[in-house]
């Protein structure tokens, strides 16, 4: 993250705004109240994490909420019609500017905020210009820019994982929310390398959480294996297509680590916390003067393996050092 510095800051300037760099811990006095919005498109651990990155970095600045910061947290519940309304409200109750984590929250605020000098901060976006929220990654121009969580390798890496772990593997379950655009574009890069892997993709859509178990089931004698990727309304019920895949002994493969922390088999991917922390850090800038269209989008470098042990057990894999190199071992030993 680069570091924000006003040079020849005149003495009145400086007691309003502060110089020095995001990454140093203000006093809470030192900085202008603020008022922040938050709006999350569904609750599970991955988000919540992001979240949670997010507001530690404000903290770490010397924003503390109760204090000269007001926070607004809102939960959409994987209802697109509640996205929209969140971003109106956030925009209509004139906050200094509006987090969105997942591609849907920020569509929406980026939607509610046109027109408005209200920034847009987005975190958890696959694609930011599939989703028509930036055009250009290096100036995206506007009130808006954020953290992406595609990594360019990071795909190939979790599909690979499947003949990795599974070398007779030929069918792979994919399920996914056929309503919400980033999942679709997604599907379309996996179903690419799955092709040149020599996996079949066999598509399991679901609209709502409430569909996601039966859509596991529906698989159920059709696949080698199960997966999903970056899905918010599969991660919202994530535990009962584990269950699923646990007692068929299906292995589940997916493209982010939380999942792996529960129940998931495997996964390649990155720490949600610390994009959502570096999501904060560029509030931070913004908040204390930058403009939102002149910082880059930012993406994760440097993926990891994760793996469940006791997920492997039920299994029956044996999780040998090949198959484990450099690996981040997760459950029981």
């Amino acid at each position: 993250m680069r570091k924000f510095i006003l040079g020849s800051c005149a003495a009145a300037l400086f007691l309003l705004a502060g110089c020095g760099s995001t990454e140093t811990k203000s006093n809470p006095e030192e900085v202008k109240p603020v008022k922040i919005g938050i709006t999350q498109f569904v609750e599970h651990p991955s988000l919540d994490d992001n979240r949670k990155g997010f507001i530690d970095a404000l903290k770490d600045a010397g924003y503390e909420d109760g204090k000269n910061l007001k926070l607004d947290v809102q939960f959409a519940q994987g209802d697109m019609s509640n996205n929209v309304s969140i971003g109106q409200k956030f925009v209509s109750e004139k906050n200094d500017l509006i987090l969105a984590i997942s591609t849907p929250s920020a569509q929406s605020a980026a939607k509610a905020a046109e027109g408005t000098d209200i920034p847009v901060v987005f975190s958890a976006v696959s694609d930011p210009k599939a989703a028509k929220l930036v055009t250009d990654y290096e100036k995206p121009g506007g009130n808006i820019s954020g953290v992406s969580d595609k990594d360019p390798d990071n795909f190939y890496h979790a599909v690979k994982a499947i003949k990795d772990f599974y070398p007779d593997a030929k069918t792979v379950g994919i399920l996914y929310n056929s309503g919400e655009q980033n999942s679709l574009q997604l599907l379309e890069v996996v179903k690419q390398h799955m092709q040149e892997l020599g996996l079949e993709a066999i598509e399991a859509p679901a609209t709502r959480s409430s569909e996601v178990q039966q859509a596991a089931e529906s698989l159920i004698g059709r696949v080698d294996a199960f997966a999903y990727f970056m899905d918010n309304t599969v991660a919202s019920a994530l535990e009962s297509v584990i269950k699923v895949a646990n007692e068929q002994k299906i292995p589940f493969f997916a493209g982010d680590i939380d999942s792996v922390k529960r129940g998931v088999l495997a996964a390649y991917g990155f720490e949600q916390y610390d994009m959502g922390y570096q999501a904060g850090q560029m509030a931070v800038e913004i908040l204390k003067g930058k403009k939102a269209g002149d910082l880059p989008v930012i993406f994760p470098s440097g993926v990891k393996l994760y793996v469940h042990k006791e997920t492997a057990d039920i299994l029956g894999l044996e999780l040998t050092p090949e198959l484990t190199k450099d690996a981040v071992i997760v459950g029981k030993e």
